[in-house]
């Protein structure tokens, strides 16, 4: 492939490297010209263009990128068309992501132009989701080097989403004088949640005392009708000699690994009985916050083995983060009237359903609604506002002049709300313990409301979602605690912060705000109706 100037009269079968407008046809970045897209140029005094010129023994970007994606062997993955030169991978189902890292590291050392990027081995992944993408990075590649990646493709299973199964299983729960009724009724709550996302489902429970003989007379009773059972201790483990692993063992079974390098998750216990797997849950898996039990429990469900060399491993990334219920925490709180949130106000959209006007600059009492939303934002007690500007982003950013905001720009915005959600998310301040969404075009929300909902987070520790509502409908804005950041980065297309609320099981606080939750102005009778004038 050749890349540079190419004179006018050359250009013909030539892929643009830049959108070029020739009076009034834009021609988009790696178009190929054809005879006709080559006269229009002339005529509009072209003499050249900048284009990559294809050898006869090339593949264009998208043929190429298809042609590897074609050439892997995968298990529970579906591949989507190729599309500038990418061909993206997702997960038909729910499930646990594995992958041959040698094999991914000799593709990608094939040469610069061809590259591959995947998920972290062991991920989990909701249906859908992207686990893979091939991506050529120049508008085409010679034959002979993609010949070369689907050789090394030809070796078997590249990687998969192992599907999480419907198994059944039965818990233990052991009680030690004082021990609160309440304590365990929520692990059981929070247990069938983590099981729910799988499929699977909690068909029995049995509460001992915190005494060997008992814990595993039960464990011998529930391992006979479920496919894995797991153990509360009603005290956690201080001996690999203890209540839990000693039990496993009476019952006749094996202890695999009695502890772990992940934390919160340290005290977990793995075992064996009757075939059947064991856990002896550690204390932090009576939270819904991600720790050491569920890279066990969701391998296992996902029908992977897990062995004491497997977590022993763990311990690169096994430093997660805090979970509030944890007795002795690594590092103190900050207070909770201490918590920063930011705002993040999302301002890329083009304003489809107005048919041309961009609704974030109508006017509301003779001020552009995008600025009204923004001075309330910074009126309120978050200690920041970050600005996504997309579509029309200089007279956004014109209508904000003045304003104390931080731009993210977001060049993507035609692709959804995921690619807004994503560019905001990187603005934010590291000391920020939660953010909140609010859309440029909900003229009712004021800052009190804004305030509102800061203080039910920041009451609740700065660990739940926090969503207004409206006579007990949920609406917007919704505030995200940081522990969902790193999930904002998975999201794909128009999807935005309800998936991330429904997928991933936190407490959700509902705030009463009235009817500015619910009303958007998506339309031209709607703005009016809330007395809004759309401008040109």
């Amino acid at each position: 492939m050749r890349f540079g100037p190419v004179p006018i009269d050359q250009a013909e079968g030539a892929v643009l490297a830049h959108a070029t407008t020739a009076g009034e046809k834009r021609f988009r970045k790696a178009h190929r010209l054809n005879a006709e897209d080559v006269s229009i140029l002339k005529q509009a005094g072209l003499s050249q263009v900048v284009a990559a010129v294809l050898a006869p023994d090339d593949l264009g970007e998208d043929a190429a990128a298809q042609r590897i994606a074609e050439s892997m062997t995968f298990g529970g993955i579906e591949v989507r068309p190729a599309a500038t030169g990418r061909v993206n991978l997702h997960a038909k189902a729910a499930g646990i992501f594995t992958v041959n890292a040698t094999v991914i590291d000799a593709i990608n050392a094939v040469d610069p132009a061809i590259t591959i990027a995947t998920l972290a081995q062991h991920a989990p992944v909701e249906k859908g989701q992207m686990v893979a993408t091939v991506k050529i990075i120049p508008f085409a590649v010679a034959s002979a080097l993609v010949d070369a990646v689907a050789k090394i493709c030809a070796g078997g299973e590249i990687f998969a989403v192992n599907i999480y199964q419907p198994v059944r299983v039965g818990v233990i729960q052991t009680v030690l004088p004082g021990t609160k009724p309440g304590v365990l009724d929520k692990t059981l709550r929070v247990t069938e949640a983590r099981l729910a996302r799988s499929g699977g489902r909690l068909t029995a429970e049995r509460r001992t005392p915190h005494e060997i003989a008992p814990v595993a007379e039960a464990a011998t009773s529930l391992a006979r009708d479920n496919d894995m059972v797991v153990i509360f201790g009603a005290s956690a483990m201080s001996d690999f000699a203890d209540v839990v692993p000693a039990a496993i063992e009476r019952a006749g079974g094996t202890v695999i690994r009695a502890g772990m390098p992940v934390d919160p998750g340290n005290l977990l216990v793995l075992g064996t009985l009757d075939g059947k797997r064991v856990i002896g849950a550690p204390g932090c898996a009576r939270s819904p916050k991600e720790n050491g039990f569920d890279w066990v429990l969701d391998r296992l469900v996902a029908g992977l083995d897990v062995t004491a060399r497997d977590i022993a491993g763990m311990g690169v990334g096994g430093l997660l983060m805090e979970i509030p219920t944890r007795p002795q925490p690594r590092e103190p709180l900050p207070a909770k009237s201490q918590l920063k949130v930011g705002i993040m106000l999302l301002a890329a959209g083009r304003s489809s359903r107005m048919g041309g006007p961009n609704k974030l600059l109508a006017l509301f009492d003779s001020k552009p609604l995008v600025r009204r939303t923004a001075e309330r934002a910074l009126a309120s007690k978050a200690s920041c506002t970050i600005v996504v500007t997309g579509h029309q982003r200089e007279r956004v950013r014109g209508a904000l002049s003045g304003l104390d905001v931080t731009f993210a720009d977001n060049p993507d915005f035609a692709e959804g709300l995921s690619t807004s959600l994503k560019a905001g998310i990187a603005y934010l301040p590291q000391d920020i313990a939660g953010v909140m969404i609010v859309l440029g075009d909900m003229p009712g929300v004021a800052s009190d409301d804004l305030d509102w909902l800061i203080d039910a987070f920041r009451k609740a520790g700065g660990n739940s979602v926090v969503r207004a509502s409206h006579e007990g409908k949920r609406g917007n804005p919704v505030l995200l605690p940081r522990s969902l950041f790193p999930a904002i980065a998975h999201l794909e297309g128009d999807t935005g912060a309800r998936h991330l609320v429904e997928a991933e099981g936190l407490d959700v606080i509902d705030v009463e705000i009235g009817v500015g939750a619910s009303v958007d102005v998506d339309t031209r009778e709607a703005l009016e109706g809330a007395g809004g004038v759309l401008q040109d």
